[in-house]
């Protein structure tokens, strides 16, 4: 896994061994940013469920204004911290060794994120607690962009429920990209 583009670009990224993270390829991050690319500059980015950091290092290398990475499993949080030691990006960011939701509570009140993105564990229902948490939450403006990486199957109709809207979607092989934002606001995508 590299950095694609940006200050850090082609420096190599660290990851876990094993299968407690699914690192994101570098083919399916080129076409994330591809899509998201002119939202990021300047951008406050929050990676949940972040794994080696690589998403919110590469938001960071092209130009986020600072970045925030959650990540509960200690052993990936300290491959985060080294891959942003090693990108010289460090300065941008801080890093949260906990739960999502507790991250996110303790994060009410002091940041508001431009773009959320999160790679949940596929298939255990994740990505709709802290959909839930983030419709009615402080910490997202009404056209912040929310990512979830998820399975190709992963059922995403509930989110006009909870005041979400699907604003597109791109399909890979085995896994999709969904945008999100809040319910009643115009497309940036």
């Amino acid at each position: 896994m590299r950095v694609i583009a940006g200050s850090a670009r082609s420096l190599r990224l660290k990851t876990l061994d094993g299968l407690d993270t699914r690192p994101t390829t570098d083919r399916i991050k080129e076409t994330l940013f591809n899509i998201i690319g002119p939202s990021v500059y300047g951008a406050v980015f929050l990676d949940l469920f972040a794994g080696s950091g690589g998403i919110g290092i590469e938001a960071l290398s092209r130009g986020a204004a600072e970045a925030v990475f959650v990540e509960n499993n200690p052993r990936a949080m300290n491959c985060v911290r080294e891959n942003l030691e090693f990108t010289r990006l460090a300065s941008r960011a801080s890093v949260m060794t906990e739960d999502v939701i507790t991250a996110l509570c303790r994060l009410e009140g002091r940041k508001v994120f431009d773009i959320v993105f999160m790679d949940p564990p596929y298939n255990c229902r994740y990505e709709e607690k802290v959909l839930q948490y983030l419709a009615g939450s402080d910490l997202v403006y009404d056209n912040t962009l929310i990512i979830v990486e998820a399975s190709k199957e992963t059922d995403f109709s509930y989110a006009d429920e909870i005041g979400l809207s699907v604003i597109r979607e791109k399909i890979y092989k085995t896994n999709k990209h969904v945008f999100l934002e809040r319910a009643g606001v115009e497309e940036i995508c």
